[in-house]
């Protein structure tokens, strides 16, 4: 993404993914960031590869030089409650009044429209709206959607970078921006399609525990001897046939009959006896490589020393915090290691250069404290 800046005003969780996201690929992202905010240092991950300015918006100035950096830029992401932008005198019509190839990328919970828009919410509500966090736990138990990834994440950030992707193509197309409304309930909603067109021929009814892909004995974790968990999902009868024969049960009926959801409590009880004779390092070496479709439950510390996660150079310790390198991978080049983590304002001066400010009005707004 060479060629293309980025304007991200300062928020929380998914706006900020998004623009590391985009930062990893290769775009300029210009970070505003509040005057006088708080410095995460190494912690701030989202920010990586970004370039930071730090501005007081409640000041008219500080407003001026927005909209400037925002005037030679392609797209900007802000993930404020509706209004807040437009109070601040930053919003779709005095943005694109200043530029109007600009893509204005809007991120919310609940979306700039609807009777849930003004309200306050977080990744569990978004994901528990959408229905995408039904499936999450077993039957009887509370639905536990992964933290931020089914909302904040993929409903969110990954859909409002498509959607200013999308935006950026046409509006070099066309030569006119857009507005994103990337809602997280729209986004963790559409997700749920594949599931949908499994719903459509019965195979994911509204009852939890019935489906292949929360109530059968072949698809799921289990508790091994050391404590530790593995998990399977042999879908397809060959794969099932593998697990079984390599389980020594090619010749037990019982498993015979991998779809008679009749049989599968029964043999989910006998699958939970059988992977608690063995420790997870085990299984492991007894299964990863194999069609069984199986893989260790890792934590965050044990996958990154985990060999295939460590040949293709994944997760990577900078600054001695845990993080995952830029993807998808281009060409089957190993992504470089993430760039650096800027102060809050560190490229102020650089950044106002670039909009034609000189060295005189910079330490002019610095002793006024815009800067």
């Amino acid at each position: 993404m060479e060629g293309v800046r980025i304007v991200e005003f300062e928020g929380l969780g998914p706006g900020p993914f998004c623009g590391m996201l985009l930062a990893d690929l290769g775009a300029d992202v210009i970070l505003i960031e509040r005057k006088g905010g708080a410095d995460a240092g190494a912690a701030a991950i989202y920010k990586r590869g970004k370039r930071s300015i730090a501005l007081d918006l409640k000041n008219e100035d500080a407003k001026k030089i927005a909209l400037d950096i925002i005037a030679n830029s392609d797209a900007l992401i802000e993930g404020l409650r509706p209004g807040v932008m437009e109070r601040l005198g930053l919003g779709p019509d005095e943005a694109r009044a200043r530029n109007k190839k600009l893509v204005y990328g809007r991120l919310t919970g609940w979306g700039q429209t609807g009777p849930f828009s003004a309200a306050a919410g977080h990744d569990i509500n978004y994901a528990s709206l959408s229905g995408a966090a039904w499936y999450a736990g077993a039957e009887g138990a509370a639905p536990v959607p992964p933290p931020t990834l089914v909302g904040d994440v993929g409903g969110g950030a990954l859909y409002l970078a498509i959607g200013i992707l999308a935006g950026v193509m046409r509006a070099r197309e066309s030569g006119e921006g857009t507005v994103v409304d990337a809602a997280i309930v729209d986004g963790a909603a559409h997700m749920m399609n594949l599931l949908y067109s499994v719903r459509a021929v019965g195979g994911m009814p509204d009852d939890r525990g019935q489906s292949m892909l929360d109530g059968a004995h072949f698809y799921g974790a289990y508790q091994c001897k050391c404590g530790g968990w593995i998990s399977i999902g042999p879908l397809e009868p060959k794969f099932y046939a593998e697990l079984v024969e390599k389980l020594g049960l090619a010749g037990d009926a019982e498993f015979a009959a991998q779809y008679d959801k009749s049989k599968w409590p029964a043999l989910k009880n006998r699958f939970a006896e059988i992977f608690k004779t063995k420790s997870r390092e085990d299984w492991s070496a007894q299964f990863e490589g194999t069609d069984v479709c199986f893989a260790p439950v890792l934590a965050p510390s044990e996958a990154a020393a985990h060999p295939h996660m460590k040949a293709r150079n994944i997760l990577r310790d900078v600054n001695g915090v845990l993080q995952a390198a830029a993807a998808p991978r281009f060409d089957g080049a190993e992504p470089a290691d993430p760039r650096p983590i800027p102060a809050p304002g560190q490229h102020a001066e650089e950044i106002l250069a670039e909009i034609g400010v000189d060295d005189r009005m910079i330490a002019s707004w610095r002793e006024a404290g815009v800067l």
